[in-house]
């Protein structure tokens, strides 16, 4: 089984490009968001479920997939999680469930593009194209890189 910092070194080699770097930044964040809120906006039977409990499974499976490969990742990436549903529920009460789908499909595709044009300074594929577990790395790499600018040093 592959370690975080495997991941993390991969998925580094493949993000060198200070441009690419930089869309990363302003794409991830966003798309990690944004289906965070689709799900969100997927009805649920009301007399079992509250809106957004299809957006908390996937949070929940993402952050035990996290776990097992970076406990200190993994933490980090559930404050994320939280706050981004504390943001998804309240858009969600303001807005609708519809009008936070339709939201969520623009930043979505806004973000993915950024994420192509990233990639073409780099001249390589996103990762994920080879494996779709890259999905899951984006986040993490970015989280890696912001505690280690905080002062913590390991992944694990």
């Amino acid at each position: 089984m592959r370690t975080m910092q495997d991941w993390l070194d991969s998925y580094s080699s493949d993000h060198q490009n200070p441009t690419n770097r930089l869309f990363h930044w302003l794409c991830v964040p966003p798309i990690v968001w944004s289906v965070i809120a689709l799900l969100w906006a997927i009805p649920v039977p009301t007399a079992f479920l509250r809106p957004g409990a299809w957006a908390v499974a996937v949070m929940v499976l993402a952050f035990y997939w996290y776990w097992k490969h970076s406990r200190r990742l993994a933490v980090a990436l559930l404050i994320v999680f939280a706050l981004l549903g504390l943001l998804t529920n309240f858009l969600y009460y303001q807005l609708g469930g519809a009008s936070l789908c339709y939201l969520a499909i623009g930043v979505f595709v806004v973000a993915w593009i950024g994420q192509f044009i990233g990639h073409k300074f780099e001249g390589r594929r996103p990762s994920f194209l080879t494996d779709l577990s890259y999905l899951l790395i984006g986040p993490a790499w970015l989280m890696a890189k912001l505690l280690h600018r905080l002062g913590f040093k390991q992944t694990t």
